[in-house]
């Protein structure tokens, strides 16, 4: 009699992990997400620096505090689920960013893994619409962390980690672009299966705006 109930209760273990086992792969793995990888590692970097009361040229202890605080959201954002981005244009001109192509079907067939879509001044991408990044012409300048102006002698792009609202606005004290994301990664057309042409911003301006945003 032991025998047949030491059976039956092997059996019912084994019946409960058969169909426990989908629930597990069901689990988000954020984890791996790459985005979820860079902001968690620039939180810890700004952490430690925080706590080491490390210096940073031209940026105060408040300043950190707040950027600690934006990725501790964004990594919050990230362990929520939400694996989209969003760019909002603050500019003052049409500005570039990336995103999924119109028509899925074709991604098989395609060269790039995004597209290029143009947003007007005053404009954000659509929600659950993923923006990819944001495209800096030739001729852009980048307001660092710590105050400085960044420039390249070629055009690059910034990803924007999903789960962010990546806000691109102009100093007003001189012509350089500047971000609200610490943690942005820039990337250069070799080092990404995006097209990042080399052309100015004046072009750019050119364009008519077709990025899907919240009031189309």
């Amino acid at each position: 009699m032991n025998i047949w109930k030491s059976v039956l209760i092997v059996l019912i273990i084994f019946v409960n992990l058969t169909f426990a086992q989908p629930s597990f792969a069901d689990k988000p793995k954020f984890s791996k997400n790459p985005d979820y990888i860079e902001v968690t590692k620039a939180l810890k970097q700004l952490t430690q620096a925080k706590e080491a009361r490390t210096e940073l040229t031209g940026v105060t202890p408040e300043e950190i505090q707040q950027k600690i605080d934006e990725l501790a959201f964004q990594k919050y954002s990230l362990e929520t689920g939400i694996n989209w981005g969003q760019c909002e244009n603050k500019t003052g001109n049409t500005i570039a960013v990336y995103g999924k192509r119109a028509n899925e079907e074709e991604d098989d067939d395609a060269k790039y893994e995004n597209s290029l879509y143009f947003l007007a001044d005053g404009q954000s991408t659509r929600n659950n619409w993923d923006c990819d990044g944001l495209y800096l012409p030739n001729d852009a300048k980048l307001a660092a962390l710590n105050g400085q102006i960044q420039e390249w002698k070629e055009s690059v792009a910034i990803k924007v980690p999903d789960g962010s609202k990546l806000t691109i606005k102009t100093n007003p004290d001189n012509p350089a672009i500047e971000i609200n994301i610490p943690n942005a990664q820039i990337v250069k057309a070799n080092e990404v299966n995006w097209f990042i042409p080399n052309v100015s911003q004046a072009l750019i301006n050119t364009r008519v705006p077709n990025a899907p945003t919240e009031k189309s």
